[in-house]
């Protein structure tokens, strides 16, 4: 009896690595897609406010989710007293997530954004230990240091230096940490699930970000865009907004079956293609030897990274299965 509860054990521990995996690949894809696609609205078409991109896509994530729990597709708690409590400080970081990522995109070549991306493992690593109690091994630290060697490299050469893009992306990569770690400690509370803490990140903070668009004047810029009737144009736009939807809930299964260090180093490695297709498509990347040699050490150490990620602990599976062989042999 005990052989076959070891086997079951061993599927079990085998489903588990899958949704690992699963989760990890749907959210290095959809964070891919949504990058070339914001660089894609906001630099080739010249759209004049990454704000009111994000309000789109903030838009687009409670009408799906409305409709889903209205169709019974899905289902999250309704609005109440408690929920903002609930959820706190969740929605503060999703606003100050989406309004540094969008505009560090804007205002850095995208090779060079998805370098300084790298230090949002730091401070993840560093926040886990914090916050979660989550201490990582040497071989992690060593990884996670390598990428910021090769981050700090190849800003040191930056032949287009941003100020403001600099800013926003390490403010974005703080955010990122913050985000990841504490919606790790949502989820395990499991008092709104993953549905409830995107519908209401988004619901909370769509009239904030609505009104500080219209203060600075976003909306009225935006509303004299000459594109709106470009049919290229508006595809890029609402595929940008249901993208934002997909992120989203890729994070929440990627955070919920990982761990927010994992998250945030798959969201990194997907930068690998990002990288180099930003040189060609992005049309904004100035070649120099000390930022190219930078890039590719930042990309190999997110190869290492992941590799002692997934082979840091025993293989419990194995582990498993060589027990109930031998309780089998023995009988």
């Amino acid at each position: 009896m005990s052989g076959h509860n070891a086997l079951d054990d061993v599927e079990t521990d085998r489903s588990q690595l899958a949704k690992k995996i699963i989760s990890a690949a749907f959210y290095a894809l959809s964070s891919f897609m949504i990058t070339v696609v914001n660089k894609t609205v906001l630099t080739t078409y010249a759209f004049p406010s990454y704000q009111v991109l994000g309000l789109g896509q903030m838009l687009a994530t409670i009408l799906v989710l409305w409709c889903g729990r209205y169709l019974r597709i899905v289902q999250f708690p309704p609005l109440d007293t408690g929920v903002a409590r609930r959820i706190w400080p969740l929605p503060l970081i999703y606003m100050g997530n989406m309004a540094t990522g969008l505009g560090g995109t804007k205002e850095l070549s995208l090779p060079m954004f998805t370098a300084l991306r790298r230090f949002s493992i730091l401070m993840t690593m560093l926040l886990e230990r914090l916050v979660l109690g989550v201490r990582a091994s040497w071989l992690v630290q060593t990884s996670v240091l390598a990428m910021v060697g090769g981050a700090l490299m190849a800003a040191a050469d930056d032949v287009t230096f941003s100020y403001t893009g600099y800013t926003l992306v390490l403010l974005n990569d703080a955010f990122t940490a913050a985000n990841g770690v504490y919606m790790k400690k949502k989820l395990e509370s499991k008092e709104l699930g993953k549905y409830g803490l995107m519908y209401y990140n988004a619901l909370f903070m769509i009239f904030p970000a609505g009104l500080l668009a219209w203060r600075t004047g976003d909306l009225e810029h935006s509303a004299a865009y000459p594109n709106w009737g470009n049919a290229l144009f508006l595809v890029q736009f609402l595929m940008s907004c249901v993208m934002g939807f997909v992120l989203s809930y890729s994070v929440m299964l990627c955070t919920q079956y990982n761990s927010a260090l994992t998250t945030t180093i798959i969201g990194c490695l997907k930068n690998i293609l990002v990288t180099y297709l930003g040189m060609v498509i992005g049309g904004d990347y100035v070649y120099s030897f000390l930022n190219f040699v930078g890039l590719n050490i930042s990309v190999l150490a997110s190869l290492l990274y992941t590799y002692v990620t997934f082979k840091r602990k025993p293989p419990t599976s194995h582990l498993l299965l060589n027990e109930a062989n031998a309780k089998v042999d023995t009988v």
